[in-house]
């Protein structure tokens, strides 16, 4: 084996170290309602579940499709022995993991000068750093770097983003196979649209912006400006690709675009940032990210190559325009701000270039010893947080399981039990008037008509019954609580997203 692919080989190994240190470390804080029992977070798992099943499949989306998720989440179940949560936790690994091989697709090839493994680990570990800092449990906290653990919130739309920008910065670079780059770029951008509108607005559109901007320099202008049609064409093509499956696109999000509201946007995230300043992680995690935004943006001046500078440049263009185009539309959610968490690292690997450290394999070596203690360590850890007992939802799965029958519940409340049951069906989605709630849900679980009790917890809303029906029994569970209506069953209302 050569010393490069010993070099790479090393880099995996001390990448995947690194997936399980930050897996283990968010999994073990109050983060860990998002990687393993979040109603929005759970999209994947029961998307998968269904689509393994081999039943009808009738789903009501977002605008996301969650294609890429849902295949990386099937394949780590088929190959894993563990249950759902232990596939949670695997996929926290993986989607870190992905993010380090994209960071080392934009750190390129190794030179002379250059040491491109030891800068993408590097990113890969500032990036590991924001995320410990994030622990509230919360999903609309700016706390955006540990998203990319979940299966729900654009793990492969990061992962796509920065790819997009490694393989414009290889072609660029005049490196050898540059039609299979364009390619790859068209591919990418396609596929991640396809799946994710959301691309357009952190990829194609500032690096419309980056790339139109270098194009107005002689050298590699022509490389710029076929680099943006590919760009532009593949996402074009991933638009195009939607149509097929706009029968379960329930909601397209065009009508998450409020201009109007861009004042309430400007209050609503910065009390996000507010609240992320009251602790003192978090601002060590807000100092950090601006220190990295400011470290792009020297770097972007500073750099010569044109390949370099198109990574600086989307380093710290991108969260901006992402910035600005959020608050211009009148939006109201953090994830949609994740470039602020992963875009500034791409500076780290801008110009990797070699590091000048006295007695440098000491160094690595004591890295490597840490490196390897810290994972060990992290397994135990991470798996006891996906093995955590939850006597109340077990008391919910076992009875309803043993009941044969099939109840309903609002979406907060019942998108857990329904992913733990034996058969997800068992369990309706419904609104607080017992309409179907078709969202993020698969249709034909409305097929059956009537439910016979419903499942309720401190998120649910009162429910809106007939006057004369009443519960034949009440199940405690702990923090929820079934109402049985077994002897007068409840007629489900007409869907609606």
């Amino acid at each position: 084996m050569t010393r490069v692919w010993v070099r790479e080989l090393m880099g995996w190994l001390a990448a995947s170290a690194l997936a399980l240190i930050v897996s283990g470390q968010v999994a073990a804080s109050a983060r860990s309602e998002l990687l393993f029992r979040d109603g929005d977070s759970l999209i994947v798992a029961l998307f998968a579940q269904s689509s393994s099943s081999g039943g009808p499949s009738h789903w009501a989306m977002s605008s996301v499709l969650f294609l890429p998720e849902t295949a990386v989440f099937t394949g780590l179940d088929l190959l894993l022995p563990f249950d759902v949560n232990g596939v949670l936790a695997a996929s926290a690994v993986v989607n870190l993991l992905m993010f380090y091989g994209a960071l080392r697709l934009v750190a390129g090839r190794r030179r002379s000068g250059t040491s491109p493994v030891t800068w993408a680990l590097i990113a890969t570990a500032v990036f590991g750093l924001l995320a410990v800092t994030e622990t509230s449990a919360s999903r609309d906290a700016l706390e955006l770097a540990s998203l990319l653990l979940t299966t729900t919130y654009y793990s492969t739309t990061v992962i796509a983003v920065v790819l997009s920008v490694g393989l414009i910065r290889r072609f660029v670079a005049h490196e050898k196979r540059g039609a299979g780059l364009l390619v790859a770029l068209a591919s990418v951008a396609a596929l991640a649209t396809l799946s994710n509108p959301l691309f357009a607005v952190w990829a194609t559109i500032p690096l419309i912006v980056v790339l139109a901007a270098l194009a107005l320099r002689p050298a590699s202008r022509s490389r710029m400006l076929l680099s943006l049609a590919v760009l532009v064409g593949g996402t074009a093509i991933g638009f195009l690709g939607r149509i097929p499956f706009s029968a379960w696109i329930a909601n397209t999000g065009a009508g998450y675009a409020q201009p109007e509201l861009w004042v309430q946007s400007v209050g609503y995230y910065s009390q996000l940032l507010g609240d992320r300043l009251t602790t003192p992680l978090g601002v060590i995690g807000t100092l950090l990210t601006v220190a990295l935004l400011v470290f792009a943006a020297i770097r972007s001046i500073r750099v010569h190559e044109p390949a370099e500078r198109v990574v600086a440049l989307a380093a710290w263009v991108i969260p901006v325009l992402v910035v600005l185009g959020a608050i211009a539309l009148g939006t109201h959610a953090a994830r949609y701000l994740q470039p602020l968490a992963f875009a500034p690292v791409l500076a780290l690997v801008a110009a990797p270039r070699a590091l000048s450290i006295p007695r440098l394999r000491p160094v690595f070596a004591a890295t490597a010893v840490v490196l390897l203690a810290g994972s060990v360590v992290s397994i135990p850890r991470l798996a006891s947080a996906a093995q955590a007992p939850d006597a109340d939802l077990t008391c919910v799965t076992d009875w309803v399981d043993a009941s044969g029958r099939t109840g309903a519940g609002q979406f907060w409340t019942v998108r857990l039990p329904k992913l733990h049951l034996d058969d997800p069906a068992r369990l309706v989605q419904v609104d607080h008037q017992l309409n179907g709630y078709a969202w993020l849900v698969n249709r034909t679980d409305f097929d059956v008509g009537e439910v016979s009790f419903l499942i309720e917890d401190a998120q649910t809303v009162a429910w809106q019954l007939p006057l004369d029906v009443v519960p034949d029994g009440v199940v405690d569970c702990g923090r929820y609580r079934i109402l049985d209506f077994a002897k007068t069953p409840l007629l489900l209302g007409p869907q609606h997203s």
